[in-house]
């Protein structure tokens, strides 16, 4: 898994988003290190669908009107949910072992 795709799945964990608003809290929780261009984004998304880790949903509570194009909302599938928590078990194990091979001590989990 990329990057870019653990971040996407991280930031629909929860309510469902619409396309930049998941750019936006990609941007936003790794802390502007990943800003994808829209193009890429929905390259990801369409690539996460077709695995069937996420899929098209209704917004959570009542959406604000956009002009132009109905916004297309996207949401995790359990399969989805799954797949990001055994990343994060990697990438914390992972971390685990830098920490250790460094001679870092660990702070409170």
């Amino acid at each position: 898994m990329s990057l870019l795709e653990y971040h996407v799945l991280l930031a629909l964990a929860g309510d469902p988003l619409y396309g930049y608003a998941v750019k936006d809290a990609v941007a936003e929780e790794s802390g502007g290190t990943l800003v994808p261009r829209a193009g890429t984004l929905y390259r990801v998304l369409a690539r996460l669908m077709t695995t069937g880790v996420v899929r098209e949903a209704k917004p959570a509570g009542d959406p604000e009107p956009h002009p132009g194009h109905a916004r297309r909302y996207y949401e995790l599938t359990p399969a989805g949910r799954r797949a990001l928590a055994a990343e994060a078990r990697r990438l914390k194990a992972t971390a685990c072992m830098a920490e250790s091979r460094l001679g870092v001590a660990r702070g409170p989990s």
